[in-house]
């Protein structure tokens, strides 16, 4: 039986709807409350999955049909094993990258220079902005915190306006690439936008960084933060481990466009890459079997044993298991029949420019994953140029609150007690203008691309 076979019942004003919207939205109060409670984000979800698919499948059994709930199910189960092999591939090869001495290279060449507070901020800003696209905004917020927490541990102003600059700008990165944020992936891998068209939503992002940037700007403290004078080799492999990244994505991107397969399938080849790579420096390590005290450490580099399960052992497990439980939760409310309901209220009485504005605006209060499936699970006929707009405000939308974003969260919890929920909120005015500024310069630059 296919998905276009099966038989589907319209539950939405059955208890089993009103019982699935229930748990869904506790489990999202849950998350929403993680950095309260210390309860991991993937547990209410996994948790409310599990619930609303056992309400739903009891009834299609009830009815004689179990069939549909099943086929349905394993639809989801596919979208969500692409999107864990195309991410356990990424988590691999960042964790390989920051063991290898990579990212610490980059925040110590930063941090050793004597900048001034004001030139680190634009620094740390547009390297967050540039970085996040190839690296995801999570793993760039989180390395480019660290910078600042070193270089402000005399200046707690300059450490709570350059946590917000940091999470804007990585936010605002992340949204015109694939690779930059879990939504933009999310589309990517749909088939609703090309890998090359993100790049048309460039410009919009950098209104959307510059404007809230510049008036953060005139809150920066004047002065030099002292200069550290910590040195760090990177290990060897570190610039082999970079080039196999970069020729993984290629991998990706060509499979995808060239092969129309999954990129997913791009991303595990290039896990090969890495596997293979690992092999090699564990064969010249046994090569260079020296005596305890005589490691020639010129050659070898810093703690050549490399085993690449350790780096996928190291994945972000938690925010994996997130992605399932988000997933399968809507799309049990989707099967149910909410989604397309919403979609004809959003998409068709609102239209498309003020659902889209919508989607980002409810990202910084909810999560901008949950948001973006949601809208994919309703399938909105609508045009190129509002399917881009959309993945702006789904990705930009989440710097509006600390709570919006993956990158706001963790930061809360790295700089706890300097950057919080009220030092973002403040600048959440400025934030917005850009917000709303980007999303002008999105209609006005691909103005071409909205029609259908």
């Amino acid at each position: 039986m296919t998905l276009s076979e099966i038989t589907t019942l319209d539950l939405t004003g059955h208890w089993v709807g009103f019982a699935s919207i229930a748990v869904f939205v506790v489990a999202m109060i849950v998350v929403v409350l993680e950095d309260t409670i210390h309860l991991r984000k993937s547990k209410p979800v996994t948790l409310a999955a599990g619930i609303i698919w056992a309400m739903i499948a009891g009834v299609y059994v009830a009815n004689g049909i179990p069939d549909s709930a099943e086929v349905y199910l394993r639809h989801n189960l596919l979208e969500y094993a692409e999107l864990f092999l195309f991410l356990l591939v990424a988590m691999a090869y960042i964790n390989t990258m920051q063991e290898r001495g990579v990212f610490d290279a980059i925040r110590i060449a930063l941090t050793s220079r004597g900048y001034s507070y004001r030139t680190m901020f634009w620094l740390t800003g547009w390297i967050s902005f540039f970085l996040s696209a190839i690296a995801d905004n999570l793993t760039t917020a989180l390395i480019m915190c660290a910078i600042v927490l070193v270089l402000g541990k005399d200046s707690r102003k300059f450490v709570a306006v350059s946590c917000v600059n940091i999470v804007v700008a990585a936010n605002a990165g992340g949204a015109f690439s694939p690779f930059g944020d879990i939504t933009t992936l999310m589309v990517w891998q749909s088939g609703r936008i090309e890998f090359f068209e993100f790049f048309t939503l460039f410009f919009p992002s950098v209104v959307n960084y510059i404007i809230p940037g510049v008036l953060m700007f005139l809150a920066v403290p004047s002065g030099v933060p002292e200069a550290t004078s910590e040195k760090i080799n990177m290990k060897k492999g570190a610039k082999r481990g970079v080039f196999l990244f970069l020729l993984t994505v290629v991998t990706a991107i060509s499979f995808h466009t060239f092969l129309h397969l999954p990129p997913a399938i791009g991303m595990m080849t290039g896990l090969a890459y890495l596997k293979f790579f690992g092999f090699y420096l564990r064969k010249r390590e046994q090569k260079f079997a020296w005596a305890p005290g005589e490691r020639d450490e010129a050659n070898l580099g810093e703690v050549v044993p490399f085993d690449v399960f350790n780096k996928i052992a190291r994945a972000e497990w938690d925010t994996l298991l997130f992605f399932y439980g988000v997933i399968m939760s809507v799309g049990g409310l989707a099967f149910i029949g909410y989604l397309g309901k919403l979609s004809g209220y959003f998409y068709v009485d609102l239209g498309p420019d003020m659902a889209n504005t919508l989607v980002g605006i409810f990202s910084a209060m909810v999560d901008n994953i949950p948001m973006m499936f949601a809208v994919l699970s309703m399938g909105p006929e609508m045009s190129h140029g509002d399917w881009l707009m959309v993945t702006l405000t789904a990705g930009v939308g989440g710097s509006l609150l600390s709570i919006g974003s993956a990158a706001g969260v963790a930061l809360m919890g790295q700089a706890r007690g300097q950057y919080t929920f009220m030092s973002h909120a403040k600048w959440t005015p400025a934030i917005a203008l850009g917000y709303f500024a980007s999303i002008w310069a999105h209609k006005w630059i691909n103005a071409g691309l909205f029609n259908l």
